[in-house]
């Protein structure tokens, strides 16, 4: 099975460069992706280097190693390109840290804490399958949660703009922290240069919705991912195919704006892929209990959103 090494998964940035992999498509492939820090973070000791660290000065800052460009064949500029997670197994290791200032409640005065540079550590135990993939989340010996290991930043290289993979985040991608990026989830993008040039990276053994101090539980991780290619089709923003639902995704600076164009794209996509009337799909989001919007990510300047629906209410036949 073709593979990018760890050694060889650290781009910064979203972009049209020279393919470092090339695959078929459905053929399996690996990405050792290092963790969000570029292994600075080994210990709870290493706030100084974290905050020291010459990645972190660098402007803009080079945050999130990413592997890639990944080169599908058969993709072309117009196509829609289905990126299938097959696996995530995360090290025995993670760290969640914060910085000062990171969101509104890191200046309150009860807790002087949440406004200086923190690192705490977090051990993954294998779970029943003997693997971190369903494992246990442990601080201090003391169990957290169970694992959901994610993929934090994902995306192909944009038509024009060049996005970091610590800041950026648009319709193809970027720094989006969804949690339902998981295993068995297939992500779904529009494809604007020959092949794709697929980026993934940012893993989290485990977060909850908004990733709000900043940080969640970051660690290296191996990647199984796998693609195939929708000819001449086109989205209007990424889009979530998870075993169970389906969910339309949106990502811009406010959190208001972002939740009605979610569910416009959802009924949209209810409407042309699944044949579900207009009427029906705008029942859908207001009557059925089913219905989620789902606030992925919302810090400092950034709102991304999920509009949910199980799948057991496509079947319009």
């Amino acid at each position: 099975m073709q593979r990018i090494k760890r050694e060889n998964a650290y781009e910064y940035e979203f972009a049209p460069k020279k393919p470092v992999l090339t695959v078929d498509q459905g053929e399996s492939f690996v990405i050792e992706a290092e963790d969000a820090s570029a292994g600075v973070i080994k210990s709870e000791d290493d706030v100084e280097r974290m905050v020291n660290s010459p990645l972190r000065k660098s402007t803009p800052s080079k945050g999130n190693p990413l592997g890639g460009p990944v080169f599908v064949r058969g993709a072309e500029p117009g196509d829609l390109l289905e990126v299938r997670i097959e696996r995530i197994e995360v090290e025995a290791q993670g760290f969640n840290c914060w910085g000062p200032g990171t969101t509104p409640i890191a200046t309150d005065p009860r807790w002087p804490e949440f406004n200086r540079s923190t690192i705490n550590i977090i051990e993954h135990r294998p779970g029943p399958s003997g693997t971190t993939r369903d494992g246990q989340a442990f601080r201090n010996g003391s169990h957290l949660w169970d694992l959901q290991p994610m993929i934090g930043c994902f995306g192909v290289a944009p038509e024009r703009e060049v996005f970091t993979s610590s800041m950026g985040q648009d319709k193809t991608g970027g720094n989006l922290d969804i949690r339902d990026v998981k295993e068995g989830t297939t992500i779904r993008l529009n494809v604007y240069h020959p092949g794709g040039l697929l980026y993934l990276g940012d893993v989290h053994a485990s977060q909850g919705d908004t990733e709000y101090c900043g940080g969640a539980d970051d660690a290296r991780a191996e990647l199984q991912i796998s693609c195939s290619v929708v000819k001449n089709k086109r989205i209007p923003f990424i889009q979530l195919d998870m075993e169970d639902s389906i969910v339309a995704v949106r990502a811009g600076k406010t959190l208001d704006e972002m939740v009605h164009k979610v569910v416009e794209d959802l009924v949209d996509w209810l409407v042309t892929d699944y044949g579900v009337t207009p009427s029906m799909a705008y029942t859908h989001v207001s009557a059925n209990p089913d219905f989620r919007i789902n606030i992925y990510q919302h810090t400092v300047g950034l709102a991304a959103v999920g509009a949910q629906l199980p799948k057991k209410y496509l079947d319009v036949s």
